[in-house]
């Protein structure tokens, strides 16, 4: 799909910013011109973040124009905004292998370049890592290193942003803190802070009669430290009599400049050589167009986010479709079984932490609005509003990604487990995402909670299994934990009738009596074709869907134990240190049961990006690699 006709005339003599920095002002929004078309060009065949990246060329641009990068500092917060950012940081040429296995990662990482600040897949860290990194540079006597911020696509409302900015405002520091207002995070943003943005505005007048004010009395040095707080609480009287609108920013201490218009690369040039050497913490408001400069990414940023491959010249997405003989997703299951149990149940309410669509919970909102709560980028809030609700006599299904639920431990363990509230925790994306990496796998959910008491932890082989989970959990009492894979799943007739499930008790898929194979989750259906496999040779292999980490299903390790196998094999799609073979190699020690385990699992080490088969290939949790372990 590569457009051969194309003239990157400007783009392909710039290797590294300092290129950048070498052309004329007036060139720039031909770089932006040209960078855009060679996002879409090569995401159009290796798909990647489309939109968000998009929205964000200009400001890209005109950071690296303004600051001495790599040396000043450019902290990127939720990091598909970046791929202009690695396109003019040394990776042009390479841009192509965004996302592939051994290919360029798919955020942001100082292992793969002095210019990326820091790891970023995960949102609303930006503020707090730029303010340390700041205050490294003041501890250090380095008066000249600049840091700037770049948080947009929704995660200001995330509470860590809320944490960086108090913070922000007492201690002293020169940071630049742009926010991206897209009105966007993947979905469309929420809360509070979105309707603050939207009514934040600032009249022409008063806008150009302020940043020319900024100016002047920076260059008069009238703008000190020293003189800072006195100067905005007199900006912050005359705003709120020229607007009658109050700022939050400039309430903390930091000064505000915008809302200005994100797409205007010389503009926002003019502003940033300005702001760069100003005394202070600031921030930057600046309006952008998520999808900015392809119609169909504008017309829907949501289905654009991550469209997979398209024509880049009719915006068609290039889709597996789904049909009959298919089997769906898991996301696909979860949102359909969840709006059947809200029919049943009126006390069933959805909570999530902007991830709607992802995980499909939009399904139940389309009919059920005033039952589905999106929090926006916050998942401890998420957790601990749940707990609120379970408290109150209802019954939330709070659905977060694996990864993204580290952030919610303490909510998990502090607000629903020790008062042990009937809150159903769905983690979606458990074991391996693929191209995201090592941000967004979901490795650690297993080892992390089964130590937690009062949780209720288990994991469906397949989509049936997942559909008679949540039944369960909907009926019974106390936490529970379900984890489940993206994408989709083995069965194609799914939509059976829901069966409630034993607390704590797997099931046997076949009898043996010279291996045992006690499998936890989806990769259940990897083992079983192996299994089957080395059946048809002759093989006599047992194998049990364990379904529950947490109780563990005693009744199957006492007839395993007492069954005097060769050895027993444990595989699971979560880390081996401390996950589901651990749990049971403990069961096995405290019983004096001696036969030899073996524990298949993900590696302790961050497993890179790629695609899903590739990762488990790699990581020796493929069809091939558990045949050869149980032979």
């Amino acid at each position: 799909m590569e457009d051969t006709d194309y003239d990157y005339k400007l783009l392909n003599t710039i290797d590294l910013p300092a290129d950048l920095r070498r052309l004329r002002v007036e060139q720039l929004p031909q770089v932006c011109s040209e960078i855009r078309h060679r996002i879409i060009e090569v995401l159009a065949e290796h798909p990647g973040h489309l939109a968000s990246s998009l929205g964000a060329v200009e400001i890209t641009v005109a950071l690296h124009y303004v600051f001495d990068t790599p040396y000043d500092r450019i902290v990127w917060d939720v990091g598909h905004q970046a791929y202009s950012h690695k396109i003019l940081t040394g990776r042009r040429d390479a841009f192509s292998t965004n996302r592939q296995l051994g290919g360029l990662k798919p955020f942001p990482s100082p292992e793969e370049s002095e210019y990326d600040s820091c790891t970023c897949g995960h949102a609303s860290n930006s503020i707090s890592m730029g303010l340390g990194m700041a205050v490294a540079a003041k501890q250090q006597g380095d008066k000249k290193r600049k840091v700037a911020v770049v948080i947009g696509d929704g995660a200001m409302s995330g509470g860590l942003a809320f944490e960086g900015l108090n913070n922000v405002s007492a201690t002293p520091n020169d940071m630049l803190i742009i926010l991206n207002d897209n009105n966007m995070s993947i979905d469309h943003s929420v809360g509070g802070m979105k309707q603050y943005l939207l009514r934040l505005h600032t009249s022409k007048w008063y806008n150009r009669f302020r940043f020319h004010m900024a100016r002047n009395l920076n260059r008069l040095g009238v703008l000190t430290e020293k003189r800072k707080n006195a100067i905005l609480r007199l900006n912050n009287s005359l705003k709120s009599l020229l607007t009658r609108e109050q700022n939050i920013f400039e309430g903390m201490n930091i000064r505000y400049f915008g809302p200005a218009d994100g797409h205007d690369v010389i503009r926002l040039v003019e502003m940033l050589q300005i702001l760069k050497d100003m005394a202070g913490s600031k921030l930057l408001h600046i309006h952008t167009v998520k999808g900015k400069g392809y119609e169909a990414a504008e017309r829907d940023v949501t289905a654009w986010h991550a469209p997979g491959m398209f024509d880049p010249k009719t915006g068609e997405r290039l889709k597996e479709e789904d049909c009959g003989n298919l089997p769906p997703k898991f996301q696909t299951v979860f949102g359909e079984t969840l709006l059947e149990l809200a029919r049943q149940n009126q006390k069933i309410v959805g909570v999530t932490p902007a991830m709607l669509s992802g995980c499909s919970m939009n399904i139940m909102q389309h009919e059920m609005p005033e039952r589905v709560f999106d929090v926006g980028i916050a998942e401890g809030h998420a957790v601990t509003l749940a707990a609120g609700m379970a408290r109150g006599g209802l019954v939330p299904f709070c659905n977060i990604y694996s990864s993204f639920a580290q952030r919610a431990y303490d909510n998990i363990i502090h607000d629903v487990a020790i008062s042990n509230l009937h809150v159903v925790l769905c983690l979606d994306r458990a074991g391996l995402v693929g191209e995201d990496g090592p941000t967004h796998h979901g490795a650690f959910d297993m080892a992390a909670l089964r130590t937690v008491p009062n949780l209720t932890i288990c994991s469906p082989m397949t989509e049936p299994e997942l559909r008679n989970m949540m039944y369960t959990a909907a009926l019974a009492e106390g936490a529970w934990v379900i984890r489940y894979p993206r994408g989709k799943g083995s069965t194609v007739d799914w939509r059976t009738p829901m069966e409630t499930v034993g607390v704590g008790r797997g099931r046997k898929l076949r009898s043996g009596n010279r291996v045992c194979v006690l499998s936890l989750g989806a990769i259940g259906v990897t083992a079983s074709k192996a299994i089957d496999k080395l059946a048809a040779k002759g093989n006599s292999i047992a194998h049990y869907d364990m379904r529950f980490v947490k109780p563990l299903d005693e009744n199957i390790l006492h007839e395993v134990a007492e069954a005097k196998y060769e050895k027993i094999i444990t595989v699971e799609d979560g880390s081996l240190s401390g996950g589901f073979g651990g749990a049971v190699a403990e069961w096995l020690q405290d019983h004096e049961c001696h036969t030899p385990l073996h524990r298949m699992g993900l590696p302790d080490h961050f497993v890179e990006h790629g695609a899903v088969n590739e990762l488990y290939k790699l990581v020796g949790l493929d069809q091939e690699a558990i045949e050869k372990v149980i032979e």
